[in-house]
């Protein structure tokens, strides 16, 4: 039996789709596009570098996949999925992290 639910349209070609943090793979960079200052730690990661336009990347995951370690401004940073998830990024590719 056929689907009849639509097919979402296609992204347009070279249109930033923005991610969490937390769903970044490891080894994948991401440009810092906002941060939910509602969330818990919101006000807290701004403090720490979490900014905008700040380039950060998933260095590693714990075996079980919560915590995480990234890397920004020289700094790495252990972060619980709840807490990463506040953080919206761009994704980038190895040639867009030197802008």
């Amino acid at each position: 039996m056929a689907s009849t639910q639509p097919l979402a349209p296609a992204p347009r070609p070279g249109a930033a789709t923005n991610l969490r943090l937390c769903d970044l793979e490891p080894g994948g960079r991401g440009r810092i596009v906002a941060v939910d200052p509602a969330a818990d730690l919101g006000g807290r990661l701004g403090d720490l570098g979490f900014l905008p336009g700040t380039v950060v990347t998933l260095v590693r995951r714990a075996p079980l996949g919560d915590p995480a370690v990234y890397a920004l401004r020289g700094t790495r940073f252990c972060l619980r999925r709840e807490q990463s998830a506040a953080v919206r990024v761009e994704p980038l590719e190895d040639d867009e992290s030197a802008r």
